[in-house]
């Protein structure tokens, strides 16, 4: 989220929009879209019912676009990069699914979650299909070491999920732990996104590695302001109810700079919110976070974090691909949704 007080100086130039960062790959997320639609087929009429309503719901694409960027500005002329791009976003969606089980979730991106439509039971089903679709199409692009990295991320990212199940309701997680979560949950994808667009592309070690920072630490910028925005967006522009997170009793970043920072009687008030969850003592969560600037501090560490993206991307050749992967983390840390 967008924070004044540590803003870069040029910050009066006009901010690149995802409309500027999409225009350089517009013929291949048209292609994304096309392979998206033929491989959620399914003989199975609720596979494909779900499958298409949670794809359909809205969002930005942010995991998919950085892959089909990625390979670009490494100079890939294929096509398994589209391929590549809606495995990502399979496997993406099959965690939105599940997620939205674990935490009994009824909105995201402004309307009805799918387990709120089908049931939990269609909806961790449909999203197993998703992750097996994903390994099908990993096959049909044959290349051993994008099956690799895809299924390591895969169970990184279950290992974040159980991680977060664990902290969850606990007033003494840590920044470490915080970060553990966000880094195997969230920036492990785009991490893995970015490093099989380069590996693809058949570039150095060197390349690979750069797009691998670039995507761990732009990931990371985007859970940062997305935990942020819990609790200084708004639900409009989110499209989700604000305070899901401390009403699940999740102790990120703001909350636990605010009980680092917080008098006693503010750090006694967040430990119970945590510990029990609930929505009773937002407004003075609200306060406490407010008034012991961890909104500010999380955004600045966002903002390190979309910085250090930005340099990652120095060892690439300068392309027209490569500002618009730098634009998209500037875009990740100044959205408001």
């Amino acid at each position: 989220m967008p924070d004044p007080a540590t803003a870069p100086a040029d910050a009066a130039v006009a901010a690149p929009s995802i409309e500027d960062v999409r225009t350089p790959v517009a013929a291949d997320l048209e292609a994304l879209d096309r392979c998206i639609v033929a491989s959620l087929r399914s003989d199975v009429a609720l596979v494909d019912q779900v499958a298409r309503y949670i794809v359909a719901g809205g969002g930005k694409r942010l995991r998919p676009l950085l892959v089909l960027l990625a390979a670009r500005a490494c100079g890939y002329q294929g096509e398994h990069h589209v391929e590549a791009s809606a495995i990502v976003e399979f496997i993406h969606t099959a965690t939105l699914l599940h997620d939205d089980v674990v935490d009994s979730s009824e909105l995201r991106r402004g309307r009805d979650t799918a387990n709120a439509v089908f049931g939990n039971e269609a909806s961790v089903l449909v999203g197993d299909f998703l992750y097996s679709r994903a390994f099908q199409m990993m096959v049909r692009i044959g290349r051993m070491r994008v099956m690799e990295v895809m299924a390591d991320a895969t169970n990184t990212i279950a290992e974040g999920e159980v991680l977060q199940l664990m902290n969850c309701n606990d007033p003494d997680t840590d920044e470490t732990r915080y970060f553990e979560v966000i880094r195997s949950k969230t920036a492990k994808l785009f991490e893995a996104g970015a490093q099989v667009a380069a590996i693809l592309a058949d570039a150095d070690e060197a390349t690979e590695a750069a797009l691998a920072d670039y995507g761990m630490r732009l990931g990371i910028a985007f859970q940062l302001v997305d935990d942020a925005l819990d609790y200084g967006g708004t639900a409009a522009a989110m499209g989700k109810n604000i305070g899901d997170d401390l009403a699940e009793g999740k102790p990120t970043l703001p909350l636990i700079r605010a009980m680092e920072l917080g008098s006693a009687a503010e750090r006694e008030l967040i430990r119970a919110v945590i510990e029990h969850g609930g929505l009773e003592e937002l407004g003075a969560i609200h306060n406490a976070i407010e008034s012991t600037g961890a909104l500010h501090y999380t955004a600045r560490l966002a903002r390190e974090q979309a910085d250090a993206a930005i340099e990652a991307l120095e060892t690439l050749p300068r392309s027209e691909f490569r500002d618009a992967l730098a634009a998209l983390a500037r875009i990740a840390v100044d959205r408001t949704a």
